[in-house]
């Protein structure tokens, strides 16, 4: 399975970036994981609705050229369906199962992820109704990915 994670933004923090590599290195045993970063465009601080929505567009595109067609996209959404480990290691299980051996989560940008990416995503997800600074998102995903390959194969993993 070929996984990647498109993300708005460079990743600046050392501690998340130790976190994701020590993931990714777990993660090795399993499956090809790609963490590719899209330039976040630069917005003021105060915006309107138009120039809001360009910034979204402008990162949107950039997210959907790394992303070929024969990808099953997840998009991660405030808005999305909430799953448990086990749910989201059995949709990657099924995926698998069904040919499906190539899987894209996005995080979009500060703003959100634009109305192109969102009709491209085969599946929103959320992981909680709170919001979290999309840099922090990559740690938790890359984790929840291996946790899900762990249950998949049976096994042990913390609780």
């Amino acid at each position: 399975m070929k996984i990647s994670i498109v993300t708005v933004g460079k990743l600046k923090e050392k501690y998340l970036k130790q976190g994701i590599q020590e993931y990714l290195k777990r993660l090795s045993a399993y499956a090809k994981v790609e963490i590719v970063e899209v330039a976040d465009e630069k917005a003021p601080e105060n915006m309107s609705e138009a120039e809001m929505l360009d910034v979204k567009r402008k990162e949107g595109e950039r997210i959907l050229s790394h992303i070929s067609q024969d990808t099953f996209v997840i998009t991660l959404e405030i808005n999305g369906k909430m799953l448990s480990s086990e749910q989201l290691a059995a949709k990657m299980d099924e995926l698998a199962t069904y040919g499906k051996s190539k899987i894209a989560f996005v995080i979009g940008g500060s703003l959100g992820i634009s109305e192109a990416v969102q009709k491209r995503s085969n599946m929103a997800l959320s992981f909680s109704k709170m919001t979290f600074p999309h840099q922090l998102m990559r740690l938790i995903l890359v984790e929840q990915v291996y946790r899900g390959f762990r249950i998949i194969r049976g096994e042990p993993y913390h609780k």
